[in-house]
This record gives C-alpha cells, structure tokens and sequence, in this order.
C-alpha cells in the first residue's frame, strides 16, 4: 500500500496471526553517541511518565519519547543508564517499603542482578506502534495474553532450530528491563509474566503478559508465524481433542 510505514505488512501479519486487540510496539533506543533522528525528535515528549506507560500509549497507538530527565521511574532511568539508582532501591529497603520483599537484602540482590545500559549510553528513548515505525526499531514489545504470546515464542524457538527458549526475570522492571534492555543486550527474545510495577502503573490486564525482541529478529519471527498459522495454531485453538473428550462425558 503507498504511503505506508515500512513496517506495516508486519504489523498487521503478526495481528491478524496472533489475534492481538492492541499495537505492537516499536521501540527506539537512541545511543548519545549519534544525533537523535529527526523522525524520533519530532515525536511528543512525554515528560512524567515511565517507560511501561510510554508503552501503553504507544499500544494504544500514539509516538512517543522519553528523555532521561522524563523518566518518572528511577528504576528505569538508571535500566537505560540515564541516572544512577537511588539508595534507597539499590540497598532493597525500598522493596520492603512496597511490599514486595520482606527483608532488604532480597531486594538489594534483585537490583545487583538487574541488566543495565552503561550510565550515558542513551540520549532518548521513544516507542511507537510497529506499523507507524519509521525505521526499524531497536526492539519490539508485544504485550497480550499468554496463548497469543505464546506462538511468537514457538516461532521463536522455530527460528532458533529447536533450541529452548529462556526467560529471564526478577519479576521487578519487567518491561524497561526484560521486554526491552535484555533483548538489546543480549539479541534474543525474552518473556516475562510482569511485574509490580507495570500492573500498577498502566493498563495491563491480569490475563495478559509482556515479551520482547530484537528489531531485527522481525522478519524470521513473522515467517515462522505463518507457517504455525498454516495448521498448528488453528487446529491448537479449536480444541479438537478437548471436545471430543466433552463429547465422550456426554455419551458416558
């Protein structure tokens, strides 16, 4: 179709196949080596927001950006190495003030662990829906319910030749950290269940779940999708052998 994003045939394959209600979402992680692009400079800023709310409106299909200084989540800031991370999260007594652990360590061990980008890697971050992308991002964030995420991650674990596919999480920074920095970091996909924080700070519904891939893992990824769609993901979704078990307790 003229006019359209480059992107956009993928956009709407990786829909249709998978039956998501909402945008994939392009994300854009612009290195303060190089000047900001002019199609990310020309998104709105955001400032007070945090990353997994610049996702949600980005789902919801707005372009968006976030410098450093907007970030509203310390712990994101210092994921993308904008800021470091506060005392009071680094030493875990934070976690224990939300509740999230009980005892400090824990929390502070969470954080040691935790993936980050250099301090100053970064200049900007934006997202935007994959079939507005102007270019190909730098990872893609899929938000839906497990059985929909779940093909991607067999298309994954198709492109990959069989290999098993890994999850890595702290169930804490779920979408800044496994949906987005591990992904960068690591060029692979990562899943993840969620966490406090992007369940209380956007619209997340308790029946859906995050991932993330490299940009560049596109392609293959929708590739493999279609050929799950040939056969696999129909016949899985019309629950063929369940019905007829249905159909024996009946007869019973």
């Amino acid at each position: 179709m003229s006019g359209e994003a480059p992107l956009a045939g993928q956009a709407r394959r990786m829909k249709a196949i998978l039956g998501l209600q909402s945008e994939p979402v392009a994300v854009y992680l612009v290195p303060s080596s190089a000047p900001v692009p002019p199609a990310i400079e020309s998104l709105e800023r955001v400032p007070g927001h945090r990353f997994c709310q610049l996702l949600m409106r980005a789902r919801a299909g707005e372009s968006l950006r976030l410098n450093g200084e907007d970030l509203a989540c310390p712990a994101a800031a210092a994921a993308f190495g904008f800021k470091p991370l506060p005392e009071g999260l680094a030493t875990g007594k934070g976690l224990v003030g939300f509740g999230i652990v009980a005892e400090a360590e824990v929390g502070r061990a969470m954080f040691e662990s935790m993936p980050r980008l250099g301090s100053g890697t970064l200049s900007t971050v934006a997202a935007c829906p994959l079939s507005k992308a102007p270019a190909a991002p730098d990872v893609i964030v899929v938000e839906g319910p497990p059985e929909q995420l779940m093909w991607l991650l067999l298309a994954d674990l198709n492109v990959a030749g069989g290999a098993r596919r890994r999850g890595d999480t702290a169930v804490l920074q779920a979408t800044c950290v496994d949906a987005a920095v591990i992904p960068h970091l690591e060029q692979r996909l990562n899943f993840t269940l969620g966490c406090y924080g992007c369940r209380e700070a956007t619209d997340i519904g308790p029946h859906e779940t995050i991932l993330g891939f490299p940009g560049a893992a596109l392609d293959g990824l929708v590739d493999a999708l279609e050929q799950l769609n040939e056969k696999a993901i129909g016949r899985s979704r019309g629950k063929a052998a369940f019905h007829h078990l249905e159909k024996k307790g009946e007869q019973a």
